[in-house]
Protein backbone atom coordinates (compact mmCIF):
# COMPACT_ATOMS: atom_id res chain seq x y z
CA UNK A 1 0.00 0.00 0.00
CA UNK A 2 1.08 3.53 -0.40
CA UNK A 3 0.65 6.76 1.84
CA UNK A 4 1.02 10.19 1.26
CA UNK A 5 0.85 12.73 3.37
CA UNK A 6 0.98 16.56 3.02
CA UNK A 7 1.90 19.00 5.47
CA UNK A 8 -0.79 21.38 6.66
CA UNK A 9 -1.17 25.38 7.40
CA UNK A 10 -3.62 27.19 8.17
CA UNK A 11 -2.82 30.71 8.21
CA UNK A 12 -5.66 33.30 9.14
CA UNK A 13 -4.89 37.15 7.86
CA UNK A 14 -6.00 39.72 9.49
CA UNK A 15 -6.65 43.08 6.95
CA UNK A 16 -9.53 45.33 7.58
CA UNK A 17 -10.22 45.53 3.46
CA UNK A 18 -11.28 42.56 1.29
CA UNK A 19 -8.51 39.62 1.83
CA UNK A 20 -8.70 36.42 1.65
CA UNK A 21 -5.98 33.47 3.03
CA UNK A 22 -5.59 29.88 1.46
CA UNK A 23 -4.97 27.07 3.96
CA UNK A 24 -3.93 24.46 2.45
CA UNK A 25 -7.09 22.35 2.56
CA UNK A 26 -6.93 20.10 -0.19
CA UNK A 27 -4.18 17.92 0.56
CA UNK A 28 -1.26 17.64 -2.53
CA UNK A 29 0.57 15.00 -1.44
CA UNK A 30 4.35 16.63 -0.37
CA UNK A 31 5.92 13.17 1.50
CA UNK A 32 5.54 9.63 0.40
CA UNK A 33 4.64 7.49 3.90
CA UNK A 34 6.03 4.64 4.73
CA UNK A 35 5.12 1.22 6.56
CA UNK A 36 7.12 2.78 9.51
CA UNK A 37 6.00 6.50 9.29
CA UNK A 38 1.98 4.66 8.75
CA UNK A 39 2.86 2.32 12.35
CA UNK A 40 3.13 5.65 13.73
CA UNK A 41 -0.15 7.04 12.83
CA UNK A 42 -2.20 3.58 13.10
CA UNK A 43 -5.79 5.46 12.68
CA UNK A 44 -4.17 6.46 9.13
CA UNK A 45 -3.83 3.06 8.61
CA UNK A 46 -6.68 1.72 9.96
CA UNK A 47 -8.32 4.43 8.01
CA UNK A 48 -6.19 2.82 4.59
CA UNK A 49 -7.21 -0.34 5.12
CA UNK A 50 -11.00 0.36 5.77
CA UNK A 51 -11.78 2.28 2.77
CA UNK A 52 -9.78 -0.38 0.15
CA UNK A 53 -11.75 -2.82 1.68
CA UNK A 54 -14.98 -0.84 1.22
CA UNK A 55 -13.87 0.14 -2.32
CA UNK A 56 -12.55 -3.47 -3.13
CA UNK A 57 -8.76 -1.65 -4.21
CA UNK A 58 -5.84 -3.72 -3.48
CA UNK A 59 -4.05 -0.34 -3.05
CA UNK A 60 -4.38 3.67 -3.71
CA UNK A 61 -2.71 6.74 -2.99
CA UNK A 62 -3.77 8.35 0.14
CA UNK A 63 -3.26 12.08 1.35
CA UNK A 64 -4.97 14.24 3.84
CA UNK A 65 -7.40 16.37 2.08
CA UNK A 66 -8.04 18.82 5.43
CA UNK A 67 -7.50 19.92 9.05
CA UNK A 68 -9.83 21.64 10.90
CA UNK A 69 -10.36 22.84 14.93
CA UNK A 70 -11.80 19.37 16.18
CA UNK A 71 -10.64 16.14 16.18
CA UNK A 72 -11.84 15.12 12.98
CA UNK A 73 -9.24 14.20 9.93
CA UNK A 74 -10.32 14.04 6.22
CA UNK A 75 -8.62 11.77 3.29
CA UNK A 76 -8.12 11.67 -0.09
CA UNK A 77 -7.94 8.19 -1.36
CA UNK A 78 -7.37 7.65 -5.35
CA UNK A 79 -6.95 5.25 -7.65
CA UNK A 80 -6.57 6.13 -11.42
CA UNK A 81 -8.90 8.72 -12.37
CA UNK A 82 -11.00 8.31 -9.16
CA UNK A 83 -11.33 9.73 -5.97
CA UNK A 84 -12.97 9.36 -2.52
CA UNK A 85 -13.03 10.90 0.73
CA UNK A 86 -12.41 9.11 4.16
CA UNK A 87 -13.28 11.18 7.36
CA UNK A 88 -11.45 9.76 10.24
CA UNK A 89 -13.36 11.05 13.51
CA UNK A 90 -12.00 9.10 16.69
CA UNK A 91 -15.00 7.74 18.44
CA UNK A 92 -13.57 8.73 21.86
CA UNK A 93 -13.50 12.35 20.85
CA UNK A 94 -15.94 12.74 17.99
CA UNK A 95 -19.78 11.29 16.94
CA UNK A 96 -20.29 10.87 13.41
CA UNK A 97 -23.90 9.65 13.96
CA UNK A 98 -24.80 13.84 13.63
CA UNK A 99 -22.93 14.16 10.45
CA UNK A 100 -25.17 11.02 8.94
CA UNK A 101 -28.57 12.92 9.62
CA UNK A 102 -28.11 16.04 9.14
CA UNK A 103 -26.26 15.08 5.41
CA UNK A 104 -29.80 13.36 5.16
CA UNK A 105 -31.66 16.18 5.52
CA UNK A 106 -29.64 18.28 3.71
CA UNK A 107 -29.98 15.84 0.38
CA UNK A 108 -33.42 15.42 1.04
CA UNK A 109 -33.79 19.40 0.90
CA UNK A 110 -32.19 19.50 -2.78
CA UNK A 111 -28.18 20.80 -1.18
CA UNK A 112 -25.67 19.63 -2.66
CA UNK A 113 -23.27 17.45 -0.09
CA UNK A 114 -21.37 14.73 0.10
CA UNK A 115 -22.73 11.15 -0.59
CA UNK A 116 -22.20 9.10 2.31
CA UNK A 117 -20.90 5.39 0.55
CA UNK A 118 -19.92 3.34 3.32
CA UNK A 119 -19.98 3.88 7.34
CA UNK A 120 -18.41 2.56 10.31
CA UNK A 121 -19.92 4.16 12.85
CA UNK A 122 -18.07 1.98 16.07
CA UNK A 123 -14.42 3.14 14.65
CA UNK A 124 -15.52 6.81 14.23
CA UNK A 125 -14.88 6.27 9.60
CA UNK A 126 -17.02 7.17 6.88
CA UNK A 127 -16.43 6.66 2.98
CA UNK A 128 -17.65 9.84 1.28
CA UNK A 129 -18.14 11.15 -2.49
CA UNK A 130 -15.69 13.09 -3.50
CA UNK A 131 -16.60 16.73 -4.19
CA UNK A 132 -13.29 18.56 -6.00
CA UNK A 133 -10.28 19.95 -4.50
CA UNK A 134 -11.01 23.72 -4.73
CA UNK A 135 -13.24 25.62 -2.06
CA UNK A 136 -15.13 28.95 -2.46
CA UNK A 137 -12.31 30.02 -0.95
CA UNK A 138 -9.96 29.18 -3.20
CA UNK A 139 -10.89 30.99 -5.78
CA UNK A 140 -13.49 33.58 -4.87
CA UNK A 141 -12.49 37.35 -5.97
CA UNK A 142 -14.10 40.50 -6.42
CA UNK A 143 -14.68 39.71 -9.98
CA UNK A 144 -17.01 36.29 -9.32
CA UNK A 145 -18.32 37.10 -5.70
CA UNK A 146 -21.41 38.00 -7.49
CA UNK A 147 -21.95 34.69 -8.88
CA UNK A 148 -20.31 32.33 -6.59
CA UNK A 149 -22.05 34.28 -3.31
CA UNK A 150 -25.41 34.10 -5.61
CA UNK A 151 -24.93 30.52 -5.33
CA UNK A 152 -24.16 30.12 -1.95
CA UNK A 153 -27.01 32.16 -1.03
CA UNK A 154 -29.38 30.20 -3.33
CA UNK A 155 -28.46 26.87 -1.22
CA UNK A 156 -28.61 28.62 2.07
CA UNK A 157 -32.60 29.32 1.27
CA UNK A 158 -33.06 26.05 -0.22
CA UNK A 159 -31.87 24.43 3.31
CA UNK A 160 -34.13 27.15 4.99
CA UNK A 161 -37.10 26.63 3.25
CA UNK A 162 -36.93 22.63 4.36
CA UNK A 163 -36.87 23.49 7.57
CA UNK A 164 -38.74 21.56 10.34
CA UNK A 165 -38.63 21.38 14.26
CA UNK A 166 -37.92 18.90 16.62
CA UNK A 167 -34.94 17.39 14.14
CA UNK A 168 -32.12 19.13 14.88
CA UNK A 169 -31.23 20.47 18.64
CA UNK A 170 -32.45 23.75 19.47
CA UNK A 171 -30.14 27.22 19.59
CA UNK A 172 -31.33 27.65 22.66
CA UNK A 173 -30.70 29.77 25.56
CA UNK A 174 -28.25 26.87 27.04
CA UNK A 175 -26.34 26.94 24.09
CA UNK A 176 -26.32 30.50 23.24
CA UNK A 177 -25.07 31.03 27.02
CA UNK A 178 -22.58 28.37 26.98
CA UNK A 179 -20.97 29.72 23.43
CA UNK A 180 -20.56 33.63 25.09
CA UNK A 181 -19.22 32.48 28.25
CA UNK A 182 -16.32 31.47 26.45
CA UNK A 183 -15.78 35.29 25.43
CA UNK A 184 -15.09 36.32 29.17
CA UNK A 185 -14.05 32.74 30.06
CA UNK A 186 -11.08 32.27 27.43
CA UNK A 187 -10.56 34.93 25.77
CA UNK A 188 -10.51 37.58 28.88
CA UNK A 189 -9.32 35.85 31.80
CA UNK A 190 -7.33 33.25 30.11
CA UNK A 191 -5.86 34.88 27.09
CA UNK A 192 -5.99 38.84 28.55
CA UNK A 193 -5.14 38.36 31.92
CA UNK A 194 -8.71 40.21 32.46
CA UNK A 195 -10.97 39.93 35.27
CA UNK A 196 -13.96 41.82 35.46
CA UNK A 197 -15.22 42.83 38.55
CA UNK A 198 -18.70 42.54 39.93
CA UNK A 199 -19.64 45.94 37.74
CA UNK A 200 -18.18 44.16 34.91
CA UNK A 201 -19.68 41.16 34.98
CA UNK A 202 -23.40 42.39 35.42
CA UNK A 203 -22.59 44.96 32.27
CA UNK A 204 -21.54 42.18 30.24
CA UNK A 205 -24.52 39.93 31.71
CA UNK A 206 -26.98 42.60 30.44
CA UNK A 207 -25.41 42.42 27.15
CA UNK A 208 -25.63 38.80 26.85
CA UNK A 209 -29.09 38.85 27.75
CA UNK A 210 -30.15 41.12 25.07
CA UNK A 211 -27.84 39.06 22.75
CA UNK A 212 -29.73 35.62 23.59
CA UNK A 213 -34.05 37.40 24.29
CA UNK A 214 -32.89 38.67 19.90
CA UNK A 215 -31.68 35.47 19.01
CA UNK A 216 -34.91 33.31 20.10
CA UNK A 217 -36.74 36.08 18.77
CA UNK A 218 -36.05 35.45 15.19
CA UNK A 219 -37.67 33.07 12.70
CA UNK A 220 -36.09 30.03 13.12
CA UNK A 221 -34.52 27.75 10.57
CA UNK A 222 -32.07 25.29 10.01
CA UNK A 223 -28.48 26.65 10.76
CA UNK A 224 -24.93 25.60 9.55
CA UNK A 225 -23.33 27.06 12.33
CA UNK A 226 -19.95 27.58 9.81
CA UNK A 227 -21.65 28.02 6.98
CA UNK A 228 -18.69 30.34 5.11
CA UNK A 229 -16.50 30.07 1.69
CA UNK A 230 -14.09 27.42 3.52
CA UNK A 231 -16.97 24.65 3.41
CA UNK A 232 -18.29 25.10 0.49
CA UNK A 233 -16.62 23.58 -2.72
CA UNK A 234 -16.78 24.75 -5.92
CA UNK A 235 -18.76 21.98 -7.69
CA UNK A 236 -21.56 20.83 -10.32
CA UNK A 237 -24.28 21.98 -8.75
CA UNK A 238 -22.68 24.64 -6.75
CA UNK A 239 -21.75 25.07 -4.49
CA UNK A 240 -20.75 21.31 -2.11
CA UNK A 241 -21.54 22.09 1.43
CA UNK A 242 -19.04 20.81 3.93
CA UNK A 243 -18.81 20.58 7.66
CA UNK A 244 -22.49 21.35 8.90
CA UNK A 245 -22.33 18.07 11.26
CA UNK A 246 -23.07 20.91 14.03
CA UNK A 247 -26.37 22.41 12.40
CA UNK A 248 -28.70 23.15 14.84
CA UNK A 249 -32.83 24.92 14.67
CA UNK A 250 -32.11 28.77 15.49
CA UNK A 251 -32.21 32.13 14.00
CA UNK A 252 -32.65 33.33 10.67
CA UNK A 253 -29.92 35.69 10.26
CA UNK A 254 -27.14 33.64 11.72
CA UNK A 255 -25.64 31.54 8.89
CA UNK A 256 -26.57 34.81 6.12
CA UNK A 257 -24.25 37.20 8.34
CA UNK A 258 -21.23 33.78 8.78
CA UNK A 259 -21.31 33.92 5.16
CA UNK A 260 -19.91 37.51 4.91
CA UNK A 261 -18.25 37.84 8.34
CA UNK A 262 -15.70 35.12 8.92
CA UNK A 263 -12.43 33.68 10.05
CA UNK A 264 -10.47 34.10 6.40
CA UNK A 265 -12.25 36.78 4.78
CA UNK A 266 -12.64 40.36 5.48
CA UNK A 267 -15.23 42.41 2.57
CA UNK A 268 -15.69 46.28 2.46
CA UNK A 269 -19.09 46.57 4.32
CA UNK A 270 -20.63 47.52 0.51
CA UNK A 271 -20.12 44.02 -0.49
CA UNK A 272 -21.67 42.59 2.94
CA UNK A 273 -24.58 45.10 2.28
CA UNK A 274 -24.90 43.83 -1.05
CA UNK A 275 -24.40 40.01 0.37
CA UNK A 276 -27.32 40.62 2.59
CA UNK A 277 -29.87 42.50 0.61
CA UNK A 278 -29.55 39.82 -1.92
CA UNK A 279 -30.03 36.95 0.62
CA UNK A 280 -33.01 39.43 2.12
CA UNK A 281 -34.55 39.94 -1.17
CA UNK A 282 -34.29 36.37 -2.10
CA UNK A 283 -35.29 34.54 0.83
CA UNK A 284 -38.77 36.98 0.49
CA UNK A 285 -39.61 35.58 -2.90
CA UNK A 286 -38.72 32.02 -1.73
CA UNK A 287 -41.76 32.54 1.20
CA UNK A 288 -39.23 32.71 3.89
CA UNK A 289 -40.04 34.21 7.13
CA UNK A 290 -37.86 37.02 6.94
CA UNK A 291 -38.34 40.27 8.59
CA UNK A 292 -38.62 43.53 7.36
CA UNK A 293 -35.41 44.79 6.07
CA UNK A 294 -34.68 47.12 8.97
CA UNK A 295 -35.11 44.58 11.62
CA UNK A 296 -33.43 41.79 9.72
CA UNK A 297 -29.89 44.00 9.32
CA UNK A 298 -30.32 44.66 12.98
CA UNK A 299 -30.83 40.82 13.46
CA UNK A 300 -27.90 40.11 12.15
CA UNK A 301 -25.54 42.70 13.59
CA UNK A 302 -26.73 40.94 16.99
CA UNK A 303 -26.61 37.34 15.64
CA UNK A 304 -23.35 38.44 14.44
CA UNK A 305 -22.03 39.96 17.85
CA UNK A 306 -23.23 36.70 19.54
CA UNK A 307 -20.90 34.78 16.69
CA UNK A 308 -17.83 36.60 16.90
CA UNK A 309 -17.96 37.06 20.62
CA UNK A 310 -18.22 33.18 20.75
CA UNK A 311 -14.84 32.91 18.09
CA UNK A 312 -12.90 34.91 20.01
CA UNK A 313 -13.28 32.41 23.04
CA UNK A 314 -12.95 29.54 21.00
CA UNK A 315 -9.71 31.01 19.39
CA UNK A 316 -8.40 31.36 22.76
CA UNK A 317 -9.05 28.08 23.92
CA UNK A 318 -7.63 26.37 20.81
CA UNK A 319 -4.11 28.46 21.27
CA UNK A 320 -3.99 27.87 25.33
CA UNK A 321 -6.12 24.30 25.95
CA UNK A 322 -5.43 22.65 22.55
CA UNK A 323 -1.87 23.85 21.37
CA UNK A 324 -3.29 25.76 18.12
CA UNK A 325 -1.68 28.94 18.13
CA UNK A 326 -2.55 29.82 14.46
CA UNK A 327 -5.90 30.78 15.49
CA UNK A 328 -5.56 33.20 17.52
CA UNK A 329 -3.58 35.36 14.99
CA UNK A 330 -7.09 35.77 13.57
CA UNK A 331 -8.62 37.17 16.55
CA UNK A 332 -8.32 41.10 15.84
CA UNK A 333 -10.29 40.60 12.74
CA UNK A 334 -13.27 39.13 15.14
CA UNK A 335 -12.17 42.38 17.23
CA UNK A 336 -13.21 44.66 14.49
CA UNK A 337 -16.22 42.75 13.52
CA UNK A 338 -17.97 43.82 16.81
CA UNK A 339 -16.61 46.93 16.89
CA UNK A 340 -17.33 48.02 13.75
CA UNK A 341 -21.63 47.47 14.75
CA UNK A 342 -21.64 48.60 18.59
CA UNK A 343 -21.97 52.50 17.42
CA UNK A 344 -25.51 51.98 15.56
CA UNK A 345 -26.71 49.51 18.82
CA UNK A 346 -27.02 51.93 21.43
CA UNK A 347 -28.35 49.14 23.61
CA UNK A 348 -24.98 47.32 23.71
CA UNK A 349 -22.69 50.26 24.70
CA UNK A 350 -21.90 48.20 27.68
CA UNK A 351 -19.97 45.74 25.24
CA UNK A 352 -18.39 48.55 23.63
CA UNK A 353 -17.11 50.07 26.96
CA UNK A 354 -15.77 46.94 27.85
CA UNK A 355 -13.80 46.63 24.24
CA UNK A 356 -12.32 50.11 24.83
CA UNK A 357 -11.12 49.36 28.57
CA UNK A 358 -10.11 45.96 28.36
CA UNK A 359 -9.72 44.84 24.82
CA UNK A 360 -8.24 47.24 22.37
CA UNK A 361 -5.40 48.60 24.78
CA UNK A 362 -4.26 45.09 24.65
CA UNK A 363 -4.31 44.67 21.09
CA UNK A 364 -0.90 44.65 19.57
CA UNK A 365 -0.55 48.33 17.33
CA UNK A 366 -0.17 45.93 13.70
CA UNK A 367 -3.42 44.30 14.61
Amino acid sequence: MVFQFAAQSLGYPSEPSFHKSKPNLTGSPLQSFTESVADADPRAAQAYAWACGALKLAQASFAPASADASFRRYFRIRSGAQSWIVMDAPPQQEDCGPFVRIAGLLQEAGVHVPAILAQDLDHGFLLLSDLGTQTLLDVIDEANADALFGDAIDALIVWQRASRPQLLPPYDEVLLRRELKLFPDWYLERHLGVVLDAAGRDALESVFRQLVDNALAQPQVYVHRDYMPRNLMLSRPNPGVLDFQDAVYGPLAYDPISLFKDAFLSWPASRVEWGLRTYHTRAEVAGLAVPPWPQFRRDCDWIGVQRHLKILGIFARLTLRDGKPRYLDDTPRFVRYVMDVLPYHPELKPLAELFEQHVLPRLSPAA
